[in-house]
């Protein structure tokens, strides 16, 4: 395994469990690179028996992902080769998909915030657990005049239920870690200083199993097959982006600081400034 040829990936194997260290700066977005390259590694760990656990975090201590690049339209034609692999999901979809089909456990430590991409990306892993003072996640592609278009809307449902879902989909607020693990968005609150080794010993206690156990209790607990949801919601979404309203909300976006340091702080605030000055 080359693991010289991640660029926004860094990568650790040892004894059974390989870390993960998503590293895309300056915001950590969810941008064509860090697809491809999510893509041909987790690819390249599928039949990779040595490996029992994947555990994802951030080199960037305030983001997890911040969201999907806002100028990844841009590369779709170039990205057109890792959509077709999943001819049941579009590209953004086909992320989340990956990731609850792993035949490894796939965990993520959330240490700062995740919207939108980076959301989904937490909601597809097998288990999450989140610093209690500093992590949040939040479904704000509302704020955009979009839906979620990679699964956000079907995850969501399946996590917190109806009701929540609803709530989390249409206010596109961001969410401490207590409200998103009392909710279900994420498995437990962990306080920041003990979240490192609360979640090594997660890992290290399930790579420990032998892998045709760890088998066994995923196939037993299979993903829901959410074919038909992720179609509807590719639909809808593609149909919103169409319109004029959701660049006039992106551009405006990055001209007030959102794929920025400072703007990905609070980019609820940005995005509803924006908006009002529409």
């Amino acid at each position: 395994m080359n693991l010289d040829q991640y660029t926004t990936l860094r990568v650790a194997v040892d004894a059974g469990v390989a870390w993960i260290t998503l590293d895309n700066p300056p915001v950590n977005v969810l941008s064509g690179t860090l697809i491809r390259e999510l893509h041909d590694f987790l690819g390249t760990l599928r039949d990779d028996r040595s490996v029992r656990v994947i555990v994802f975090s951030s080199a960037n201590p305030e983001l997890f992902i911040a969201h999907v690049d806002i100028h990844i339209l841009d590369e779709m034609d170039e990205l057109q080769g890792i959509a077709d692999r999943n001819p049941d999901a579009n590209l953004f979809q086909g992320v989340g998909e990956l990731l609850r089909h792993q035949p490894q456990v796939t965990i993520v430590k959330l240490g700062g915030k995740a919207r939108a991409g980076g959301a989904e990306f937490v909601a597809a892993a097998d288990m999450a657990f989140a610093a209690r003072e500093t992590a949040g996640i939040g479904q704000s592609e509302v704020l955009m005049g979009i839906v979620p278009g990679g699964g956000g809307t079907q995850y969501l449902r399946e996590r917190v239920g109806r009701n929540r879902a609803l709530e989390l989909l249409l206010t596109g607020d961001l969410m401490d870690a207590d409200t998103a693990a009392a909710y279900g968005w994420i498995n437990r609150a962990v306080p920041a200083a003990e979240l490192d080794a609360f979640v090594k010993g997660v890992a290290e206690k399930i790579a420990a199993l032998p892998p045709e156990l760890i088998a066994a209790t995923k196939q037993l607990v299979p993903p829901t097959d959410l074919t038909d949801g992720l179609r509807a919601e590719n639909d809808a979404w593609a149909e919103l982006m169409s319109g004029a309203l959701p660049a006039r909300l992106m551009t405006g976006a990055l001209e007030h600081g959102a794929q920025t340091p400072a703007g990905e702080r609070d980019l609820e605030s940005v995005m509803r400034s924006v908006a009002v000055g529409l």
